[in-house]
């Protein structure tokens, strides 16, 4: 599975587990629901601020992380 299809399967997740549907999450991220449903199947790749918004809302955050690559 792909990092785009990843996050937007945890967003939808976290979005199922408050019980807020699509249009409610597009219309308080001041997104399209079309967008939303990209981005939620993987379909999009959405900008840095959209996740924000997204995550914001969800009480979720977004962190990056360093891989840890063995050197054998």
């Amino acid at each position: 599975m792909g990092a785009t299809q990843k996050i937007g399967q945890m967003i939808q997740q976290r979005r199922d587990h408050l019980r807020i549907t699509q249009r409610q999450l597009a219309d308080m991220a001041d997104i399209g629901i079309n967008t939303l449903y990209k981005i939620e199947t993987g379909q999009a790749n959405p900008t840095l601020h959209s996740l924000q918004k997204i995550t914001d809302i969800l009480g979720m955050e977004i962190t990056l992380q360093i891989k840890n690559v063995s050197s054998e």
